[in-house]
């Protein structure tokens, strides 16, 4: 499959008066044509950091990316200027963001917001950029939308705020679109159906998407590929299918021990003891350490090599690589 977006050992980090938070410690992915990828992880794992990354959206002062590559068309993004890469928000990569009141601007009429970037990023005219936002306010499910293009933001339900925050981002037809959260504050019928409005809109574009959620729920839904992240490293990464039936690193099993499923009727949830590593100093081995059931010696002294179990599902944990033994004993 066509890569359409290759991140390559990328570190973000945070200056902050305690000292520096190395938040995105040496990521590496790649994204497919038309395929969605789900970046998966508890709270503060470094999922948010990593997408806003890769949109050139991090503040600066106080984050930086401090190494690594974004690959767009053969383009560094992390080197380009910032004219450049204005560019290619919203036209080539576009982001929704997890609260859609926050995206839209509540002074002006959802049908002008969706109008402005068109003609900002097409330099169409006002005739031709109305006729595209009426058509994406129809693909995205707004009912009446020659009516609806003259409300305002707080006239929608949030369920329609989301749908119009999808159409402000899939206006200008980008390649790569990254959906933080995006059903988060939705309850759980507007969010299968925003989930099924993502699915359809895939079949019809074949636009790239990069989900990051903590809801595996979602994740099973919507997701080829699963990348998992803990302490601002990605530990296992598969397709769907390797993560929820064969996960090998203990972090994927916990997160899947930890949450309600049907084909498990009755089953005890099992919580993840403990809390994940002070990122200001992260440990020099397995991050999960601390809180894995099956650690060993090596496990704290030396982080794992990446073991690749089949060409699509790897995983960085020495419980997977027979080198472990080994070592252990160099380092000693």
């Amino acid at each position: 499959m066509e890569k359409v977006l290759e991140v390559k050992d990328l570190h973000v980090t945070f200056s902050t008066y305690g000292g520096e938070v190395k938040a995105v410690r040496g990521v590496t992915f790649d994204l497919h044509r038309g395929e969605t990828l789900a970046i998966v992880g508890e709270s503060g794992c470094g999922k948010s950091v990593t997408s806003q990354s890769i949109m050139r959206l991090i503040p600066s002062p106080p984050g930086r990316i401090a190494s690594g590559s974004v690959l767009f068309k053969g383009k560094d993004l992390t080197k380009i200027k910032e004219r450049e890469m204005r560019t290619i928000r919203g036209s080539d990569i576009s982001m929704i963001f997890q609260d859609p009141m926050t995206a839209l601007n509540p002074t002006l009429t959802v049908g002008k917001q969706l109008v402005e970037g068109i003609i900002q990023h097409n330099g169409s005219t006002q005739q031709a950029a109305k006729k595209k936002a009426l058509e994406m306010l129809t693909l995205v499910g707004i009912p009446d939308p020659e009516i609806r293009f003259k409300n305002y933001p707080h006239e929608f339900s949030g369920g329609m705020r989301q749908r119009i925050v999808i159409a402000m981002a899939l206006v200008c037809e980008p390649e790569v679109l990254i959906a933080d959260e995006p059903t988060t504050a939705l309850d759980v019928t507007i969010q299968a159906q925003i989930l099924d409005l993502f699915k359809d809109i895939q079949k019809k574009t074949n636009v790239s998407i990069i989900l990051i959620t903590h809801d595996l729920g979602v994740v099973a839904q919507v997701a080829d590929r699963v990348a998992v992240m803990y302490a601002g490293k990605i530990v296992e990464a598969g397709t769907r299918r390797d993560i929820f039936y064969k996960p090998q690193h203990p972090y994927t099993k916990g997160l899947l021990q930890s949450v309600p499923r049907l084909d498990l009727d009755g089953a005890d949830l099992i919580p993840i003891i403990g809390s994940p590593p002070d990122l200001f100093s992260p440990p020099v081995g397995c991050p999960f350490t601390a809180r894995c059931d099956y650690a060993m010696e090596v496990c704290d002294r030396a982080y794992p090599f990446k073991t690749h179990l089949t060409n699509e599902h790897h995983v960085d944990c020495w419980l997977q690589d027979e080198r472990a033994q080994k070592m252990l004993a160099s380092i000693k």
